[in-house]
């Protein structure tokens, strides 16, 4: 399943209730499973970033979606990566003849 790493940073909405994250954190997860995909780490972040999530969607479509109904609630904006694991990373680079 591919990989996907999500940069998120709070909006001001979602900063006024920070405390509140971690049952919207238990929210995300649970949409993401009906989806067919996981979080397979998240974290909080100092920096440019807030909160760093990796996951796996079953494909690309899943997982715009995905950021699409996170960004529709208000609270963060994301940035997502996909991600190629090392052999992908591997198999890409040999092809290069």
């Amino acid at each position: 399943m591919p990989t996907y790493v999500m940069l998120a940073t709070w909006t001001d909405q979602g900063i006024r209730s920070a405390k509140d994250s971690p049952r919207r954190l238990d929210a995300a997860k649970k949409a993401l499973k009906d989806m067919g995909g996981e979080f397979k780490a998240f974290y909080l972040t100092m920096g440019g970033y807030d909160l760093v999530g990796i996951y796996e969607a079953p494909d690309d479509a899943v997982a715009a979606r995905f950021n699409l109904q996170l960004g529709a609630m208000g609270n963060i904006r994301t940035r997502t990566l996909k991600a190629f694991p090392e052999a992908a990373y591997r198999e890409i680079i040999n092809s290069l003849g």
